[in-house]
């Protein structure tokens, strides 16, 4: 992993996934979505969608724990504050060799860089609210968002994947 790359590829990823509307029902059809894939997969993971910071989905499959919802709170925690996909801020601050807590004395009970949680945009809006995952690696749900972000705003997916 080149965090270099990896910071163009997310940026490029910000920049495309966008919608054209989204609203509850569109959080709906992303929460299922995301469970379709975790299935699928095998895997455990919590979902989330907010919409001006209200939770419109939730989910916890089962063999996720308590501590899989408190990570997804502390990911959105960090995109909500800075639009930001919350892996991309954990590699800037690797890059940087900070953290959140010493760049913007954020604590880290309540703000976590690490990824799987994903602005939420409106084009010629901005973002609008926040998608969570977590019970993989950071990079697994932050992958697991992409793909069915890129499934539902059109975006081939080929062309936005981290390498």
């Amino acid at each position: 992993m080149d965090i270099h790359q990896d910071l163009a590829t997310i940026a490029l990823q910000e920049a495309r996934l966008r919608f054209k509307g989204f609203d509850e029902e569109t959080a709906w059809t992303l929460g299922c979505l995301l469970r379709s894939s975790a299935t699928a997969r095998g895997a455990a993971v919590v979902i989330e969608v907010r919409l001006a910071r209200e939770t419109v989905f939730f989910h916890a499959m089962p063999g996720t724990a308590p501590a899989n919802a408190d990570w997804a709170r502390r990911k959105r925690n960090t995109v909500e504050l800075l639009h930001r996909s919350s892996y991309a801020i954990g590699l800037a601050m690797q890059k940087e060799d900070s953290s959140l807590e010493k760049k913007m004395g954020l604590p880290p009970r309540d703000y976590a860089s690490h990824g799987g949680s994903f602005p939420i945009a409106v084009e010629g809006v901005g973002c609008i609210g926040v998608v969570t995952v977590s019970g993989l690696p950071q990079r697994e749900d932050h992958q697991l968002v992409v793909q069915a972000l890129a499934a539902l705003t059109g975006v081939p997916v080929q062309d936005i994947t981290l390498k």
